[in-house]
C-alpha cells in the first residue's frame, strides 16, 4: 500500500475527529476538505483510493470514505450509520476470525469484542485474506446464526461482537509470516 493510501486511510478511519475533518455519521467526507487537510491533489487521492490493497476507500462524486475499520474514540462515525450503509447478510456457513494464542483465554470468557474499533471483522472462509496479520496464530470458527452480520462495500464481513457461545471451534494457522492487516 502506498504512503498516500495509508495517509488517507488513517485519516478517514482513525484521526478525522482530532484533525477537525467534517464527516458524516457513516464516514463520508468532502474530497475538497480531505485534499486540503492532507495537502494533496485529486490525482494523488484517486491513485491512493485505486491502490489501497484492501479496497478500504470509496469515492462517490465529491466525497470519499473508508468503508470499514473505523476507530470508536474521537471519530464522528456511529455504528448505526455505518450499519445502514452496509448490506445486511445472513450467512449459512461458518465465519472465521483470526487471533493469537494469548487472546484465547479472554475470548473464551468474553467472546470477540471490537476493542477500539466499531466492529469485529469476520471472514467467509479460512483462506480469506481478511484479518491476516503476522500475529494470527489461530482461526476461530464463528456460527453466525444469531449475529447481525453486515458486508461492507469491500466485502469485509462485520458484526458488533461475537458472544462466547457463537465461537464453535478453532484451527491452528499454518501460513508463512507476512505483513498486512
Amino acid at each position: 500500500m502506498s504512503r498516500d493510501s495509508r495517509m488517507v486511510s488513517r485519516l478517514l478511519r482513525h484521526t478525522a475527529g482530532e484533525r477537525g475533518l467534517t464527516m458524516s455519521a457513516d464516514g463520508w467526507a468532502a474530497i475538497a476538505d480531505v485534499l486540503e487537510l492532507l495537502a494533496m491533489d485529486r490525482e494523488r487521492l484517486d491513485t491512493a483510493v485505486r491502490d489501497n490493497d484492501k479496497q478500504r476507500l470509496q469515492v462517490d462524486g465529491d466525497r470519499v470514505r473508508a468503508c470499514q475499520g473505523h476507530s470508536r474514540a474521537g471519530m464522528p462515525v456511529t455504528r448505526e450509520a455505518l450499519e445502514k450503509s452496509w448490506e445486511r447478510v445472513h450467512p449459512d456457513d461458518l465465519l472465521w476470525h483470526g487471533t493469537n494464542r494469548q487472546a484465547l483465554t479472554a475470548i473464551q470468557r468474553e467472546g470477540l469484542k471490537p476493542g477500539r474499533r466499531t466492529h469485529v471483522h469476520l471472514a467467509p472462509s479460512k483462506d480469506s485474506h481478511v484479518g491476516r496479520r503476522t500475529s494470527v496464530e489461530v482461526l476461530l470458527a464463528v456460527d453466525p446464526g444469531n449475529l447481525a452480520v453486515y458486508r461492507a462495500p469491500n466485502g469485509v464481513l462485520l458484526t458488533r461482537e461475537v458472544p462466547p457461545d457463537a465461537i464453535v471451534g478453532a484451527d491452528a494457522v499454518h501460513w508463512p509470516r507476512w505483513s498486512g492487516g
